[in-house]
């Protein structure tokens, strides 16, 4: 990587990923890099879209994303200011978009927030920051919560 172009900016808008967002603006702020802001929708479990009846499934999907087309201007907002970013939200699998996305927008860094989950509950519920980490072919940042420290 000769120079910071453009950075994937990956969060679920939670106080985990404020660092990270600080981090990024911090990035973008130094080096010119764009910034591309992603929230991943994941899809409604199995488990979940059998209480929705099936004709509202679509409806329920619709306004679950417009919810977080919502909180994507809010958050950006807060978190950038009159700065320049471009967003997107998607609906799918965390993991596969972030990474689909990272290569179609041609980002040289992801960055994103980590939960800090250890032990029986990071096995239960996995971790999509460190399966991005194992798998990016491009430089990943993670950024701790610091109240999780």
């Amino acid at each position: 990587m000769d120079k910071l172009k453009k950075i994937l900016y990956a969060t679920d808008y939670s106080e985990s990923s404020e660092g990270a967002g600080r981090a990024v603006r911090f990035m973008a702020e130094l080096t010119g890099a764009e910034i591309y802001v992603l929230h991943v929708v994941g899809e409604l479990v199995k488990a979940h879209a059998k209480l929705v009846v099936p004709e509202h499934y679509d409806e329920v999907h619709h306004k679950v994303k417009l919810h977080a087309v919502d909180e994507m201007e809010q958050f950006c907002e807060r978190m950038f200011g009159e700065m320049f970013y471009l967003t997107e939200v998607v609906v799918g699998k965390p993991f596969e978009e972030i990474m689909l996305r990272a290569r179609q927008s041609d980002a040289d860094m992801i960055v994103m927030g980590t939960h800090g989950h250890t032990g029986l509950s990071h096995v239960l519920v996995g971790s999509t920051a460190e399966r991005v980490v194992r798998s990016s072919p491009i430089p990943v940042l993670t950024v701790r919560n610091e109240a999780e420290e």
